[in-house]
This record gives structure tokens, sequence and C-alpha cells, in this order.
């Protein structure tokens, strides 16, 4: 739950995203997105390409 909670946290901070492939890790998930769109929720472990972001 606290990494569901720091992902609505993120998200009301309205962040600053690169135009192309973009990673976020909350720790037990991955969101993974593209532009100003997120795209995909990975589990942990899964591998993911983009430019890291915090």
């Amino acid at each position: 739950m606290e990494d569901l909670f720091a992902l609505e946290e993120w998200r009301r901070r309205s962040p600053d995203v690169p135009d192309g492939p973009w990673l976020k890790d909350f720790g037990s998930f991955k969101l993974r997105g593209e532009g100003k769109y997120p795209k995909t929720f990975l589990l942990k472990g899964q591998a993911a390409q983009g430019q890291n972001i915090e």
C-alpha cells in the first residue's frame, strides 16, 4: 500500500518526465511511460527500458 500512496503523491506533484521512454521505480513495482503518458506497470524484478527518473 505504501508504494501506491507514493505513486499517488508523485502524480499530484505533476512530475517532469522526458519526451521519450522513462521509468519510475516505486519499490514493489515500476511505472514505465513515454512522454507525459504512463504506459505499463511492471512487477519488481521485471526488466524495463527507459530513462530512470527520480
